[in-house]
């Protein structure tokens, strides 16, 4: 009964037309709150989709780290129980330090990360190679694949060069010696042999070489490194693998999933979405103002049905219910008109890619979208609950009306 009368009250001609109009006007701003809410979502998804896209290709699905310090040291039994586990599918040992780079007379500092013959089954960085190709050792000599900022730097030609890049590193235990300064620096050279592009961050820091050639020019001991970098197999949770492996490896290590390698950047994403989702449910608030005057007017309309309701025996709270559910109807409807517009935009956007990013852009040219069912729910469950608080003012005072022969 009290839907009844609820979708009577919204459906039905009023005596003013304000109402209805009013009422109309509170649908279409609830639909463009909601569709402009959950297009917004599906962006800042899309975006977050690419960034982990192309961070997969660089970080491993899991790290193992030195709890302290710069380098840690697995014994061949500890790598083969690494090995064992039914859910490591690759491992790769890899060693990074900080380095100046020089090149035909232009220096640099860069990351060099001496990788293993394994590296490329844990990371994908070999398909993001534009120019030569991904060698880190050759018949004569170690080889490098450089960020493509790198070797705008330092001017390299890749494909056609023969003059090695020489790299200078802090010798292991050296004091600082400025009367002579070469005496603290260890150097070797590398060829290179191909060039990355990746994502800014990466293209202008790191170098990729041997890890032979890192670990001699470190002074590292065998087994020693900087990481273990592993690739699980598919359908396999991180985090339980995780909680294995420093239980296996022991407190001396830390074991990071792919979140916790870039902590920082997903906790700005995170942040910004729902920063962005607070503004922007304001748009409903305001929407919510609409549906609350057009409610207090329908009370206002509906003043003799509802003595005549309160003579037949209804309750104050049947009253508030009645009321409350015609609020609700007014959210739902624009909710899924909303749902609806925003649909239709999304998968035009995801299909034709209609609105388009400002500039050249070497990786995508527009809007990317990726649609989320939560924040589907998310964006309902706010559209009914900011619904409810709009209708629950005009709700009571429709309960709290006394009984008005007058007014029959």
């Amino acid at each position: 009964m009290i839907w009844q009368f609820a979708s009577r009250y919204f459906w039905a001609r009023k005596s003013t037309n304000a109402i209805n109009i009013i009422a109309w006007v509170s649908v279409g701003a609830i639909a463009v709150g909601t569709a402009a809410l959950i297009i917004v979502l599906s962006v800042f998804n899309g975006f977050e989709g690419l960034v982990k896209s192309l961070y997969s290709s660089f970080y491993p699905t899991l790290k193992v780290v030195p709890a302290s310090g710069k380098t840690l040291v697995l014994t061949p039994q500890q790598l083969r129980q690494v090995a064992k586990d039914p859910a490591v599918a690759h491992y790769t040992q890899v060693i990074e330090e900080k380095a100046v780079l020089s090149y035909g007379g232009d220096q640099t500092i860069a990351v060099v990360k001496g990788v293993d013959d394994h590296y490329m089954k844990v990371a994908n960085i070999q398909s993001k190679v534009i120019r030569g190709k991904f060698e880190t050792v050759d018949d004569h000599g170690y080889r490098a694949v450089v960020g493509i900022g790198l070797e705008t730097a330092l001017g390299v030609d890749v494909e056609h060069s023969v003059v090695p890049v020489s790299v200078f590193v802090p010798r292991r235990g050296a004091g600082a010696d400025f009367s002579m300064p070469e005496q603290a620096l260890n150097n070797g050279d590398f060829y290179p042999a191909g060039t990355f592009a990746l994502q800014q961050d990466f293209d202008s820091k790191y170098v990729l070489t041997h890890i032979d050639f890192m670990r001699s020019l470190l002074d590292m001991k065998p087994g020693e490194m900087s990481g273990l970098e592993l690739a699980l197999k598919p359908g396999n949770s991180d985090l339980r693998v995780k909680r294995r492996l420093q239980e296996l490896l022991g407190d001396r290590v830390d074991v990071q999933t792919r979140y916790e390698q870039n902590k920082t950047l997903y906790n700005i994403m995170r942040t910004e979405k729902w920063v962005v989702y607070s503004f922007l449910s304001f748009i409903l608030v305001v929407a919510a103002f609409n549906m609350l005057g057009s409610l207090s007017m329908l009370v206002l309309e509906k003043r003799k049905d509802i003595t005549i309701l309160k003579a037949m025996g209804s309750t104050n709270g049947r009253i508030l219910r009645i009321f409350l559910a015609e609020g609700l109807i007014i959210a739902v409807i624009g909710s899924v008109v909303g749902i609806a517009l925003a649909l239709i935009m999304l998968v035009l956007q995801q299909q034709f890619g209609i609105i388009k990013l400002g500039g050249d852009s070497f990786l995508i040219d527009a809007f990317p979208v990726e649609m989320h069912a939560e924040d589907f729910g998310l964006v309902a469950g706010t559209v009914i609950v900011i619904g409810i608080l709009a209708s629950w003012l005009p709700a009571r005072r429709a309960a709290a009306q006394p009984i008005d022969l007058k007014a029959t």
